[in-house]
């Protein structure tokens, strides 16, 4: 069983894992192998799983969870540390509790560690789907929704607060009235979208970056083939004996961001979680920080002439 680190959010007795199992699949897999998937990964010694109301495995996870607590895999549900998300069409101040308690009953659990808004967007309410249609884009009040995130965490609903998609000046935004600071922003991270200047504010803030997408999640809506195709990246993990991916996921854990993996393959899920004995060089991690960078999801489906955000350089605020 892999002994995978953890780092503290905040005054919170729970610690966060830095190694997490994401569950965003594209097309959706069928429910009953994501439930087999999870609770083989809880066998192999995943601990954190990231799921939202978008990806449709809340359920399937939840499910995992009551079985591991039957079987004894885990002890408890303390032994675990679950991630879910606000989706853009619960992005609404009077529609934030309603949609945690959803998440809550899907999950089959009492509380959850982490809750985070999903983007900084909001979308008429009804649908949870992407992309969407550009005219269902609306204002983000980010002050009533965070209010709305505070109350949750207030109530004992979460452990923690937090968002995901945000920019350095959108995160400012939040910090310059929020009573109960964000714990976490989880972004796409990987050697060709290394993040600098958030990495940077987010560690001046204490604010913890979850990396998602650190393959590049290719073969689905958001990602690019990019990362997995990066002679640079080849030529490392050629050297260090290891796979390509599991360079990309040790510079990411090396940069003290908690890594996102998603898998079902159990060969890969054993791969994904080796990457914790060993560590990259200097050379090598020279070689990385000169890969030129291009994101991967840009979020164009959130970019509308009609909408809130009217340009790519505004949603990022000019990040990218």
């Amino acid at each position: 069983m892999p002994n995978i680190p953890e780092v503290s959010l905040g005054s919170g007795s729970k610690a966060m894992p830095l190694v997490g199992m994401g569950t965003a699949v594209y097309p959706f897999a069928p429910s009953h192998t994501m439930r087999s998937a999870m609770l083989r990964a809880i066998e192999l010694g995943y601990r954190h799983f990231d799921t939202a109301a978008l990806y449709q495995s809340e359920q399937p996870l939840g499910e995992a969870i009551a079985e591991a607590l039957r079987s004894g895999l885990v002890n408890s549900r303390d032994e675990l540390f679950i991630t879910s998300k606000l989706w853009c069409s619960d992005v609404h101040h009077d529609r934030v509790l309603p949609a945690l308690r959803r998440t809550l009953q899907n999950l089959q659990l009492e509380y959850l560690d982490l809750y985070l808004i999903h983007w900084p967007a909001s979308t008429k309410p009804g649908r949870y789907e992407l992309p969407f249609p550009k005219e269902e884009l609306l204002p983000f009040d980010m002050n009533s929704v965070w209010e709305a995130m505070e109350e949750c965490q207030k109530l004992g609903l979460t452990k923690f607060i937090g968002v995901s998609n945000f920019s350095c000046k959108k995160l400012e935004t939040l910090l310059a009235t929020a009573r109960i600071p964000p714990a976490a922003n989880q972004v796409e991270v990987n050697p060709l979208w290394q993040q600098k200047k958030l990495r940077e504010f987010c560690t001046a803030k204490g604010i913890q970056i979850c990396a998602y997408s650190p393959l590049g999640a290719r073969g689905t809506l958001w990602g690019t083939g990019c990362v997995m195709e990066c002679d640079v990246l080849k030529e490392i993990a050629a050297a260090k004996g290891r796979t390509l991916a599991q360079v990309c996921l040790r510079w990411v854990y090396e940069q003290g961001d908690c890594v996102l993996v998603k898998s079902f393959d159990e060969k890969r899920m054993k791969e994904n979680l080796d990457i914790l004995d060993w560590e990259l060089n200097e050379e090598e991690r020279h070689k990385i920080r000169q890969i030129p960078q291009q994101k991967g999801f840009p979020g164009l489906e959130f970019v509308s002439i009609d909408g809130p955000y009217k340009s790519l350089a505004e949603l990022w605020d000019g990040e990218i």
